[in-house]
């Protein structure tokens, strides 16, 4: 018997997690082959590894602890990576050598996959004098759009996708420029934007008093705090950016507040973390550790929950020794503070087995109560760590111990920790789980409600044909098995039913016993006023949330097809001609300029490489040959004919932008695809556009469809249903929704954030 519940679910680990060699043979040759292949890595480290490469096999079994992905993907595979999930970089100086060593230093930290955050705070505001040059500062944004455009070329080299986040304080002078600057849909794609705002700054809101906008001790401008406020809603309200971070709260609440300053988290918000900061991530499956679900007697075994988090703690902390670093000094800051991110998923489907719904204040006060034991278990487990192994490096008792955090802690555990230490200065934080929570059984993720209880997602098969496969939710599978067609009780709620103060409360009550942050994402419907939109905000500070990300559907976040404006006709040829003869072919220069472009269609295993050359006519480019290759021999016959073809119509002459509406207009019967935003219907219009952006680049076309009798892009937008969420850039299908602050994937687990 296989030990997945859902074809998804074996999907994700063998397309994710499974070991494979370098020609793609797996090397685990099933679900309990990685498991042990990750307990024995994380072992090594121990005196007696035998013994607790059991331990740690048995937490994994069954889902019930689940490593973040790169641990599964990467622990015991002998490959020089990282282990861990989150990295903020160092501090950016304020001059152009410092802030170019900053971009090299992201750049090879996202080579390895990591996700990154940046506080651009530091560079001075655009306008201002740089000494000694004459000349006018540029201002962060500036420099945004640089490492911008080095995430879109690590990625385009064929790395891991990349995911980063930028910060800006509430009183700096370009702080205006920073909000609006994703409202520009060609910038900053590979950004996520969060605002720092200070404990002052929500007071001055409160009073509706001024607000200073300064830089190194200058006061550019003074604004008033409530219309700063109100632009960051207004902006987030409309385009679903930029989030909001409570910084003071972060600062004030660390346990480490006396030896490092947060001022930037990883992509996800839910890890705030000093320069060169990196955190490793987990999760605790709480589904799994329901007893008697859907029964008077239902519960979650209290003695399970505290083995699985201890044995968690003790694996988690062997991967800050297990894993390599893409820089020093975040294998220096790791090992002297020895951070770890202990999480949860499954929780909205533990509370349905309880007969809780998500958001009522009995589930809020569940989970409170949950997070709580969760919280003592791990900070007891790390220190017996500290007797065994001893302290984190920067451990200072006295200070520790007067953290925002840590005197919530009950009494006991503050003495242990005062008389033992402790292993590891952070424990908990709670981490996106969409795709290992997919691997679990497609679980509910993190500590969000249940998205969709049943969803069709079809499936490609290898000889290229779909089928179609329902994917259910665990809680709700475990229901139709223990109840059959009984129809789901009321408190079965969903994330677009639950009123967005439900999403608040559950988010407080969760973050009380966090020592880090969450990543949660508050659904907001589609028509609530601007009003009650600023309430949720207001409501997140007041309950002691350290930071707020909300998503609102509209024609901007949530629309999918668009009709592009009516382009130019090209001039009509002669009704009466049927025939056009074409003239004889150009004879080929020696050498032709030209230019290769690399074409990743979502889908397909190879890229395809397209060079286009071009030949000079009265001092004008034209295009003359194209050669298409792919190290995908199911492609080499059918990408052999279109050079062949293209580049004879091309030889001929005249006006050969009719190619482009020719390839534009394929359709494929499986399935496009979207690409850069845009939907393609099939490969050959994609080959079609990159054809047409040439022709575009080098003057032979004016513009997007123009010089084109029509615009088949515009066409196939206009047909069709709306669908309920925008198409995947993996699979091409419909439906991605927010969850956790991530555009995620419901058909395939892509993420935009990792």
């Amino acid at each position: 018997m296989s030990r997945f519940s859902a074809p998804i679910a074996e999907q994700i680990w063998d397309m994710k997690y499974r070991l494979k060699d370098s020609g793609g043979q797996p090397a685990d040759l099933s679900v309990e082959d990685s498991w042990r292949r990750v307990a024995r890595d994380l072992a090594r480290v121990e005196k007696d590894p035998a013994l607790w490469e059991d331990r740690f096999y048995a937490a994994l079994e069954d889902f019930k602890f689940l490593p973040a992905g790169r641990i599964l993907a990467g622990a015991g595979t002998g490959r020089e990576v990282t282990l861990f999930n989150c990295f903020v970089m160092g501090t950016i100086p304020d001059s152009m050598a410092g802030i170019f060593d900053m971009l090299k230093e992201a750049a090879l930290t996202m080579q390895q996959g990591g996700g990154i955050g940046y506080d651009f705070s530091t560079i001075r505001p655009r306008g201002a004098e740089v000494k000694g040059v004459a000349a006018d500062a540029s201002g962060p944004l500036s420099f945004m759009d640089v490492w911008d455009a080095m995430c879109r070329t690590i990625m385009s080299a064929g790395s891991r996708r990349g995911a980063m986040m930028a910060t800006m304080r509430c009183d700096h002078p370009d702080i205006e420029a920073f909000i609006e600057a994703k409202q520009d849909s060609a910038r900053l794609r590979m950004f996520n934007l969060s605002v720092l705002v200070t404990d002052a700054f929500m007071e001055a809101v409160k009073a509706d008093g001024p607000w200073d906008l300064q830089f190194g001790g200058k006061v550019y401008h003074t604004v008033r705090a409530r219309d700063l406020w109100n632009r960051i809603m207004r902006a987030t309200y409309d385009y679903a950016e930029p989030g909001v971070i409570f910084i003071d709260r972060i600062n004030q609440q660390n346990n480490l507040n006396y030896a490092e300053t947060v001022a930037a988290t990883n992509p996800c918000g839910e890890q705030p973390l000093p320069p060169y900061g990196a955190c490793l991530l987990g999760s605790v499956n709480l589904a799994r550790l329901v007893e008697a679900p859907f029964t008077a007697h239902a519960r979650l075994n209290p003695e399970a929950l505290d083995e699985l988090v201890r044995t968690a703690v003790r694996m988690m902390d062997n991967v800050v020794d297990a894993s390599k670093f893409p820089l020093p000094q975040q294998s220096a800051e790791a090992q002297a503070k020895r951070r770890i991110g202990l999480g949860v998923t499954g929780l909205a489907d533990a509370l349905l087995m309880l007969g809780l719904r998500y958001g009522a204040a009995d589930a809020v006060e569940q989970t409170r109560v949950w997070m709580k034991a969760i919280a003592r278990s791990a900070y007891l487990a790390s220190v017996d760590l500290a007797r065994e192994k001893g302290a984190f490096p920067l451990f200072d008792a006295k200070k520790y111990l007067a953290s925002g955090f840590m005197r919530r802690m009950d009494a006991d555990l503050r003495e242990a920790v005062a008389r033992h230490g402790i292993r590891n200065a952070l424990l908990t934080s709670i981490a996106p789980t969409g795709t290992i929570s997919l691997y679990a059984g497609n679980v509910s993720s993190g500590i969000e409600p249940v998205f969709a209880y049943a969803y069709t997602r079809k499936v490609l098969q290898k000889d290229g044909s779909r089928t179609e496969e329902e994917v259910v939710d665990y809680a709700v599978q475990m229901w139709r098995d223990l109840k059959g067609d009984a129809p789901l009780p009321d408190y079965f709620v969903n994330a677009q039913t639950l009123a967005p103060l439900d999403h608040v409360a559950m988010q407080a009550a969760a973050q009380e016993w966090v020592d880090s942050s969450i990543s949660k994402t508050i659904n907001c419907p589609e028509d609530i006023s601007f009003e009650d939109f600023k309430d949720v905000y207001l409501a997140a500070w007041d309950k002691g949330c350290k930071g707020c990300t909300t998503y609102r559907p509209n024609e901007v976040t949530g629309s999918v097809l668009s009709v592009s404006e009516k382009t130019e006709e090209a001039p009509q040829a002669d009704k009466g001609a049927d025939v056009v003869y074409l003239t004889e072919p150009l004879d080929r220069p020696a050498a032709l300029e030209g230019a290769t472009y690399k074409l990743k269609f979502p889908g397909s295993e190879h890229a395809i490489y397209i060079t286009i050359n071009d030949i000079v006519q009265g001092g004008h480019r034209r295009p003359f040959e194209v050669f298409i290759n792919s190290k995908n021999m199911e492609h080499f016959a059918w990408t052999v004919a279109l050079t062949r073809m293209i580049s004879a119509v091309f030889r001929r002459g005249g006006d050969v932008s009719f190619v482009v509406e020719e390839l534009k207009a394929v359709f494929d019967p499986r399935g496009g695809a979207w690409i850069e935003g845009r939907y393609v219907p099939s490969i050959l219009a994609a080959i079609g556009g990159v054809i047409e952006r040439h022709m575009i680049a080098t003057g032979f076309l004016a513009g997007e469809g123009m010089g084109l009798k029509s615009d088949p892009k515009a066409e196939v937008m206009a047909v069709g249903e709306r669908p309920r969420g925008p198409a995947c850039p993996a699979c091409g299908q419909y439906g991605m929704r927010m969850i956790e602050g991530c555009m995620t994937c419901p058909s395939c687990g892509h993420s935009k954030c990792g």
